[in-house]
């Protein structure tokens, strides 16, 4: 299974376009004005970010009644005006809206776009308006974008947003945001990590915050408590195929019926006595399909006994929180109604057990629709069986509005929940990298602030086997749990930078890795996009600024495993594994 917030001007992040890409290839024109949207005094990034949709240095504007955050200006000095027709390009989005949100976009006061925005909803896209002749000058320039939608409340619809705005001419086009590169700007000082409650607040945004493995090694799990604790997390669960094989690498196969070796019990007793001695909840889990050569048969007795015994094991030992996991798998032949009442009897009868010994007995079900907002004929259909049927008291996984996506909703949070009709679990779908060989380590971004009001627990979902590396992006999703109402991930990033290493030398080298992986909440793709790999594409191959690169990449390398002799060492194995790539790419006629 598997990015809102305002970046102020002292984040510690920057977006900044490759110089090679400031004009896409075979574009005609180079642009009179490029800028982020985050160069617009004014809507309302101070309220809720600038990182959006795979975008960074955004901002939006919102109805008419919310004063300030409805309009936002750039302004830009010109020392004289090319001749020709030009065009104000603008990379926008129409966000969330019932219809298409009605803006009003003007060039020193002269509209260029006055209605409905026309641009799509949900997805980035850009729109050349034409500017009529005299109304770019010499001198000074003013465009505006304004909200002219009367009503709505911050922060909900209707908005719209903009990532980057340019003037040129008609052969234009914007440049490949998937090749801007990625700066960490590391902070002066510590700051207190996550960030404080705010004044007023007592209690963290999330009540359950953790992660999960990925199919990693009980001594991974043992490396990542005591960070999970400095982090001010309190929930760990394993993964479901570090059950059944050898951690990373190792021979896989879903044997669910089978007892657990007894060496596989003896490690697992070790990980719930670390987490009992750090404050952290572990979570037990089983998948009894997926990946397997007997997939479990709800109603069948036998399967329900071998089945059980793991949880009545994991109890023995103390373990109150367990998981019963059917993502990633069908309803069955009967349909999605009859697969949700299927799923309903068998999590009522292991929770069902689980509470006649253990009255303070907690289960999550992770089930088959586990993303979107639940109105989908098939999901609902599926979903509503579970809200019929299920036990009240069980909690319920869900991924977000994808199951892999930029950003997490309180809206699709709120209508999924409404129909499930149980309390939810974030099973938030990065930095993961789904056993690919490459490194997802920006900050978490997208994920509303308010999230927390409709979703109990927030569970990140990690990088394998790259699990030191995990603890950076880790730390950020951390910080947005604890405070996700001020969260800021630039700040956030940074700040995690600072408690991982010891030296300037380390810092440096983190920073930089972070900005050779940022992950694709920035560069957008998915778990298996590779920055890197997509970074040295970008370049003409036999060039210069190709080997520079490469070189750069061997460089980190090298300091990588100086500075951190005994640490990163699957990370350092990712990055020789590119650098390789590219060289043998370099000798290729």
């Amino acid at each position: 299974m598997r990015l809102v917030f305002a970046l102020a001007a002292t984040s510690v992040l920057a977006v900044a376009a490759w110089p090679a890409l400031v004009v896409a290839a075979g574009a005609a024109e180079k642009p009179v004005i490029l800028l982020p949207g985050a160069r617009f005094e004014g809507g309302a990034r101070a309220h809720f970010g600038t990182t959006f949709y795979g975008r960074q240095e955004v901002n939006y504007v919102y109805a008419r009644s919310n004063g300030p955050a409805a309009r936002m200006a750039a302004r830009v000095t010109l020392e004289r005006v090319p001749r020709g027709r030009l065009f104000l390009f603008l990379e926008g989005m129409d966000d969330d809206a019932p219809g298409q949100c009605r803006v009003r976009v003007s060039l020193n006061g002269t509209a260029l776009l006055q209605g409905p925005s026309g641009f799509s909803q949900g997805w980035w896209s850009v729109r050349a308006l034409p500017i009529p002749d005299g109304v770019l000058r010499p001198g000074a320039n003013e465009v505006a974008i304004s909200c002219e939608e009367p009503e709505g409340p911050l922060g909900n619809p209707p908005w719209f947003m903009v990532a980057r705005c340019a003037v040129a001419g008609r052969g234009y086009r914007l440049p490949d945001a998937q090749f801007a590169s990625f700066t960490v700007r590391l902070p002066r000082r510590a700051r207190p990590f996550p960030e404080p409650l705010p004044a007023g607040r007592t209690e963290p945004g999330f009540r359950f915050r953790g992660t999960k493995g990925w199919n990693w090694t009980p001594d991974q799990y043992l490396e990542v408590i005591p960070v999970l604790s400095r982090l001010k997390m309190n929930f760990l669960m394993n993964c479901y195929l570090s059950l059944f094989s050898d951690g990373p690498g190792g021979a896989w196969q879903n044997r669910w019926w089978e007892p657990m070796p007894p060496a596989r019990k003896e490690a697992y007793s070790r990980i719930f006595h670390a987490c009992r001695q750090h404050g952290i909840t572990f979570c037990f889990a089983v998948h009894p399909q997926l990946g397997s050569p007997r997939p479990l048969v709800p109603g069948n007795d036998a399967d329900l006994e071998q089945f059980y015994q793991h949880y009545a094991w994991a109890q023995e030992q103390g373990v109150q929180w367990f998981s019963v996991s059917l993502d990633d798998v069908s309803w069955g032949e009967g349909g999605p109604a009859a697969g949700g009442l299927a799923h309903a009897w068998l999590v009522n009868v292991i929770f069902g057990r689980l509470r006649q010994r253990d009255p303070a007995a907690q289960l999550i079900f992770c089930p088959v629709p586990y993303w979107g907002d639940g109105t989908a004929p098939e999901h609902r259909a599926y979903l509503e069986a579970l809200a019929r049927e299920m036990h009240p008291d069980v909690y319920v996984f869900w991924t977000g509005d994808a199951v892999v996506g930029p950003r997490i909703t309180r809206r699709a949070a709120e209508s999924y929940k409404r129909i499930v009709k149980h309390r939810l679990f974030l099973w938030d779908n990065y930095p993961v990298n789904d056993s690919a060989p490459t490194l997802h380590l920006g900050p978490l971004s997208g994920r509303d602030p308010d999230l927390c009001a409709v979703i109990d627990g927030y569970l990140s979902n990690p990088l394998c086997p790259q699990h030191q590396a995990n603890c950076l992006p880790l730390a950020t999703c951390a910080d947005y749990a604890y405070n996700p109402w001020a969260y800021d991930p630039e700040r956030s990033i940074g700040q995690a930078i600072l408690r991982f290493a010891k030296t300037d030398a380390q810092r440096r080298v983190l920073k930089e890795l972070v900005e050779a992986y940022p992950g694709f909440l920035v560069t957008g793709g998915g778990t298996g996009t590779n920055a890197s790999r997509s970074r040295f594409d970008s370049l003409t191959p036999s060039s210069p600024a190709a080997r520079r690169f490469v070189r750069h990449l061997e460089d980190l390398a090298t300091r990588l495993a100086r500075e951190f002799p005994r640490q990163f060492e699957a990370s350092r194995q990712t990055l020789a594994a590119d650098v390789a790539w590219m060289r043998q790419r370099l000798e290729q006629p």
